[in-house]
């Protein structure tokens, strides 16, 4: 606006000393590096779920009060779409599917891991150079600095802005749970009623095959020496407590009072009962969303590469239960547990866990009537994720031009590096949105975890290769990386509560220099059984960060709007959240 006061920065006329001109050569190079990179991901196919017969609304049509109807959402309208002709296929080479054509030729491909890590060790190089490092840390210094003159001179006005909008303040703008685990996006006191109902009424209902026998609900329950009247939010015992640099005892937080026979009996899409238990919880949690009608989630559900099969039962238990809503959408999270799969003897190499996650959806893209449940499953899926504990160790370190051998040859008990995680799960993406792509269908971001704790590192190879990222507090340790985030606008979903329970005490969280120094960031809540206490968690999370960090209104607001920009909400929905003109600047 016109009527706030700005600050200018003039220049000296001094001219550009040498090391300027040297760090922003390195700075520019790198962010040429994510634009090579990235380009290689095909652009999002829009408004490809929609409602048969629908009708677009007319200029000069708005409701008298300004209500404007929400865009149909309906990923089962319309049938299916044939197959390709023959002689299209695909085949895995070096760990990276390629579409070919009747002649062998390959239609999509992507570039070699050898490039990528030649790019990615050129971005470490260019991040550990002092001229570098001392240049971005003034220019972050001084974005935050500029940040916090315009909150003094025009706070006031903000607020008077913002109180001549009419209907909107921050409880009725959209907000995004950018960064939400499925198996934990209940609160605790709502699982405990719903256990304590079906342990009520249905403790006749067959559940689980255990010891040699299959089990209901009372049986299980028996043997655990517990009863309805025993549960309690102490008994189930899921709030994260006692778990600070210890992510092993934070997942076992998972099991209901530390029994991992009814974490899979409430908790699994898999099991005996087909997951009906976890469906319905979700049912519940989505009339939640239906009732606060401006949130909306953005749910991980877990792929695991064990065996194909996997994703015809998830998409299975998806269709089935009509698990579809306008506020929710789901992204697939791969945890890396390639050395545990080994070990126990489920797989032979990395290429075999591939080709179990990356195969079935390849299949159905070229043929969807092999799968019709996965594909319009896969209409509601817009993003990957990749999870585990940053903060181990990794067993086989890569070097300069010393290239790891190729996934069908990565046989060893060892769980590949980070980088390499991140180049092969990003390529078989890529490929794949080609392929979707030229299909008209929807495409896929890829939102790995990263920056949570462990080597800095990581970061690199998610700045060339990830849409956006989840976590992010170790940038704070690599000034030019934390500076090439900012420049690029790298979206980064934070947990300041989650973060709290496991690697860095709240008042240490960097959330707030990053929202001051202008990154891209949003808050989200992570597992909202393990940490928040009320039924609307994001809510409770903005409220925390706001009492904290004395946020004000229009920051929330902005908050919550960088929430909807990394979301994968289709462009008529970020439309209507937002305006027509949500993806210009300024």
């Amino acid at each position: 606006s016109e009527s706030f006061q700005r600050v200018v920065i003039t220049d000296t006329g001094d001219g550009v000393d040498a090391e300027t001109v040297k760090a922003c050569g390195l700075l520019r190079k790198c962010v040429r590096l994510r634009e090579k990179w990235i380009q290689q991901r095909a652009q999002p196919v829009e408004d490809t779920v929609v409602t048969e017969g629908e009708v677009e609304q007319q200029p000069g049509s708005l409701h008298p009060f300004r209500r404007r109807p929400a865009p149909p959402y309906n990923p089962l309208a319309g049938g299916l779409p044939g197959a390709v002709g023959e002689g299209v296929g695909f085949a895995m080479r070096d760990g990276v599917f390629t579409v070919t054509d009747s002649g062998s030729a390959e239609t999509f491909s992507y570039m070699s891991l050898q490039e990528f890590l030649d790019d990615y060790f050129e971005i470490k190089a260019a991040c550990s150079d002092g001229v570098a490092k001392s240049f971005a840390y003034k220019r972050l210094q001084l974005l935050a600095a500029r940040f916090h003159l315009h909150t003094v001179l025009n706070g006031d006005r903000e607020l008077k802005a913002q109180k001549s909008v009419p209907h909107r303040d921050f409880y009725n703008v959209r907000k995004v749970d950018t960064h939400v685990h499925h198996s934990a996006c209940m609160n605790q006191k709502h699982l405990l009623r719903f256990i304590k109902a079906k342990l009520k009424r249905h403790a006749h209902e067959v559940v689980v095959f255990r010891d040699g026998r299959f089990m209901t609900l009372g049986e299980v329950f028996k043997s655990l020496r517990l009863t309805a009247y025993d549960l309690s939010i102490d008994t189930l015992d899921m709030h994260a407590n006692n778990t600070f640099h210890r992510f092993d005892k934070f997942n076992l937080k998972y099991n209901p009072a530390g029994q991992s026979r009814l974490r899979e009996i409430f908790l699994k899409t898999d099991n005996l009962i087909a997951g009906r238990y976890i469906a319905e919880v979700t049912k519940e949690v989505i009339n939640d969303l239906e009732v606060s009608k401006y949130q909306l989630v953005e749910w991980r559900v877990s792929i695991y590469g064990r065996k194909r099969t996997e994703w015809d039962k998830l998409a299975r238990w998806f269709y089935v239960n009509r698990l579809m809503h306008p506020n929710v959408r789901w992204l697939v999270q791969i945890p890396r547990l390639f050395h545990v799969y080994k070990r126990s003897g489920e797989l032979s190499n990395f290429g075999e866990m591939l080709d179990n996650i990356f195969a079935p959806l390849f299949e159905v893209t070229l043929n969807p009537s092999s799968n019709p449940m996965l594909f319009y499953f896969l209409r509601t899926v817009v993003g990957f994720d990749s999870v585990d504990d940053e903060s181990r160790p990794e067993g086989y370190q890569i070097h300069p031009h010393a290239y790891p051998p190729a996934p069908e040859e990565w046989d060893m008990n060892i769980n590949p590096p980070y980088c390499y995680w991140m180049y092969y799960l990003a390529a078989n993406i890529s490929t794949l949105n080609k392929l979707r792509a030229s299909r008209g269908m929807s495409t896929f971001s890829f939102r790995p975890h990263c920056g949570e704790a462990g080597d800095s590192s990581h970061l690199a190879s998610t700045y060339l290769v990830a849409d956006e990222i989840n976590h992010g507090i170790e940038l704070k340790r690599v000034p030019a990386l934390h500076y090439l985030y900012y420049l690029s606008q790298v979206g980064i979903a934070m947990s300041p509560l989650s973060n709290n329970k496991l690697f860095l005490d709240y008042n240490r969280n960097p959330f707030p220099k990053y929202f001051a120094q202008g990154l891209n960031v949003s808050l989200s809540t992570d597992d909202p059984l393990m940490l928040h206490y009320t039924k609307d968690p994001l809510v409770e999370e903005y409220s925390v960060a706001t009492s904290v960090w004395k946020f004000s209104a229009a920051d929330q607001c902005e908050i919550a709007r960088n929430s909807v920009l990394q979301s994968g909400f289709e462009h008529r929905w970020k439309s209507h959240f937002l305006g027509a003109n949500y993806h210009m600047p300024g």
